[in-house]
């Protein structure tokens, strides 16, 4: 198992499209992937989840990934959330 904290750079937050995004960049790992914040841990692979984070700018996020590419899925969650657009 993998963690990482990360600050959500993203200009609009973590809004529809963003989420949906994020959501596409944690599917394509068979890792399993989840966002936590504030004892709230939600799977990054369900828009639904990631919609009831309802994450914004500038708020620390604790990204975790367990299985056989861990690593990658916490490297392209954390690039996707640093990014600015």
């Amino acid at each position: 198992m993998k963690k990482k904290a990360v600050t959500i750079n993203l200009e609009q937050g973590l809004e529809a499209r963003p989420v949906a995004m994020l959501v596409q960049v944690a599917s394509r790992h068979s890792s399993s992937v989840y966002l936590e914040m504030e004892g709230k841990k939600v799977n990054a692979k369900s828009i639904m989840g990631m919609m009831s984070l309802g994450l914004d700018t500038g708020e620390m996020v604790t990204v975790i990934a367990d299985g056989p590419d861990e690593d990658a899925a916490v490297a392209d969650i954390t690039d996707y959330l640093c990014r600015k657009n």
